[in-house]
């Protein structure tokens, strides 16, 4: 896949791989942590998220200034690494009392200053790869390499912070219920109408608890399941010790691209090198990608509901256990090797393949086949999984589908008939909407959040349902994010490419404060009308990006 792209593209992958592990192990349980440690509402809880998710995406403009002036991107990005462990290493320490939750919001807005300076200026170190002309036809395709790095950390993420939920939880005897947290802190809270509900659900993790042992349980289960959180996070410190030691390492392999246009200006060396535009080609270029960026709002909005609403809904609203067939789904370790193995059937009756390419191929299915039996073997005919076990499909989905995008871009360039950026973005807005047309119709005849109280649906949908629409949003991303990262390497203004760069990121910041926005819907409308409103967002962004196609084309060329 790496064939005929420079090496950099490796290091820089691997390096954001390591990074994106440790992010989305912390992004897939924080939303729970908060609201299991400190029994914040789902308002609160969406407005802590949602600010935090702007600053994680707005603050890479500053981090663009910042390489673009002073530091270059290299350095950049080596401090956003150091400063992203310490925000991670906050919230791995356990802590309690009142002044836990300011460690708390402190250590996010760390993290996200330490990511503000970290990932666009990665993003524009790879575009710098990509402007030497032996490889600048493939930049489109490295980005989604790239990209698809990205999501191979992501993916194993849930399954890490899951497992680290268990693994703690299981020292105490205990096991992950997603009804325990909110009834816990209402009961030591005087607030519990019922506290019968409690009792009945502590019984199942021990049956000797009495009323009068209650308080007790309630405070126990709490703490333990936020220690559980804390060492997930800890998971992620040690993710980015490795991306540090793989980006330090093998910086010969980009340093010939460490430059800005500020510092080739300032090398005798390299002057000849920088790209001087004129300033109305300038303001074309950033006012096509203003363009871009607006739209991009609406779809990080929508698709950012993963973290947030879409967690919701697998919690009170899918059923919380699956039966053997449908744990291959849940059960990362079973997946992977199925998909391996149909590489490997591909590989051995591909016709261009070469004798010991299908040898291989066949030995692949083979051993992949039999670990992916073996694990189904194993399992029992009820599976419970907890909610942020959903976050692995995305990643998974993105890697399994990238090359399959690939090929069919390659299929349509050959043909002449590959569709710009710009119409790719606008494609993505309308899958976008698709799936979110999934969850209408699966949300018709549940009751609304409103009703639920702190407890779960009596209803229960199948996970096949929020598989669906991430099947679906993946590959509304692969047409969006990826070919837009690559877009705005290839149009931003030279000397300002770490700003652009930031740019995107802070669209996507936009986007992620109105995932905040709606959250606080979530308890306000009923189910159907939430996914509608998105839906529509997503159609009217698609049609101002289809309206503004040629006017796009033609500022940029692409």
């Amino acid at each position: 896949m790496f064939k005929g792209h420079p090496r950099g593209l490796v290091v820089a992958s691997l390096a954001n791989m390591g990074e994106r592990f440790g992010f989305y192990t912390m992004y897939a349980i924080f939303v729970l942590f908060i609201q299991a440690k400190y029994g914040f509402d789902t308002s609160k809880t969406s407005l802590i998220w949602s600010i935090f998710l702007f600053a994680v995406y707005f603050l890479p403009l500053a981090g663009g200034i910042i390489a673009d002036k002073w530091l270059g991107y290299g350095r950049t990005i080596t401090t956003g690494i150091v400063v992203m462990f310490a925000g991670y290493l906050m919230l791995a320490i356990p802590m309690r009392g009142d002044t836990s939750v300011w460690v708390v919001i402190t250590a996010l807005f760390v993290i996200a200053f330490g990511t503000g300076l970290f990932k666009g200026n990665l993003q524009a170190l790879v575009g710098n790869l990509y402007d030497d002309p032996q490889y600048s036809s493939r930049r489109d395709a490295a980005f989604t390499i790239f990209y698809m790095c990205i999501n191979i950390g992501a993916m194993f993420a849930p399954t890490a912070a899951e497992a680290m939920n268990n693994f703690i939880l299981s020292g105490s005897g205990y096991t992950y219920d997603a009804r325990i947290p909110a009834l816990a802190h209402k009961f030591l809270e005087g607030r519990l109408e019922n506290t019968a509900d409690l009792l009945a659900i502590a019984q199942l993790q021990d049956a000797s608890i009495t009323i009068e042992k209650l308080g007790s349980f309630a405070e126990n289960y709490i703490n333990v399941l936020s220690k559980s959180y804390h060492f997930g996070f800890g998971v992620a410190c040690l993710s980015l010790i490795i991306s540090s030691l793989i980006f330090l390492g093998f910086k010969k392999f980009y340093k010939h691209a460490d430059f800005t246009e500020k510092q080739k200006a300032a090398h005798a060396q390299m002057k000849d090198q920088v790209v001087e535009l004129s300033a109305e080609e300038t303001r074309k270029r950033i006012l096509a990608l203003i363009l871009v960026f607006i739209v991009v709002i609406f779809f990080w909005m929508s698709f950012h509901q993963n973290g947030l609403t879409m967690t919701y809904f697998a919690r009170d609203y899918t059923v919380p256990s699956v039966g053997r067939f449908t744990n291959l789904w849940f059960d990362l370790f079973t997946l992977l090797p199925i998909f391996l193995a149909v590489v490997g059937l591909v590989l051995a009756f591909r016709k261009t393949s070469e004798l010991k390419t299908r040898l291989a191929g066949a030995v692949m299915t083979i051993v992949f086949a039999g670990i992916a039996y073996y694990r189904f073997s194993k399992f029992h005919d009820v599976n419970p999984f907890t909610p942020q076990k959903f976050q692995h499909f995305n990643p998974f989905f993105i890697v399994a589908l990238t090359p399959v995008i690939l090929g069919i871009f390659g299929w349509l360039r050959n043909k002449g008939k590959e569709p710009s950026s710009p119409k790719k973005i606008g494609i993505g807005m309308v899958l976008t909407a698709v799936g979110f047309i999934v969850l209408i119709i699966a949300s018709i005849g549940l009751p609304s959040p409103d009703s639920l109280g702190e407890t779960v649906s009596d209803v229960l949908v199948s996970p096949y349902w929020l598989i669906s629409t991430y099947f679906i949003l993946t590959i509304a991303e692969l047409f969006l994010s990826p070919i837009g990262i690559s877009f705005v390497s290839k149009v931003s203004p030279p000397k300002y490419k770490g700003l652009m760069q930031g740019g995107w990121l802070a669209a996507t910041s936009a986007g992620n404060l109105l995932v905040g926005v709606m959250g606080m819907l979530w308890t306000v409308v009923p189910l159907a009308v939430f996914w509608t409103i998105l839906v529509v967002c997503c159609l009217l962004s698609a049609s101002f990006i289809f309206f503004m196609l040629k006017r796009l084309e033609r500022a940029t060329g692409n």
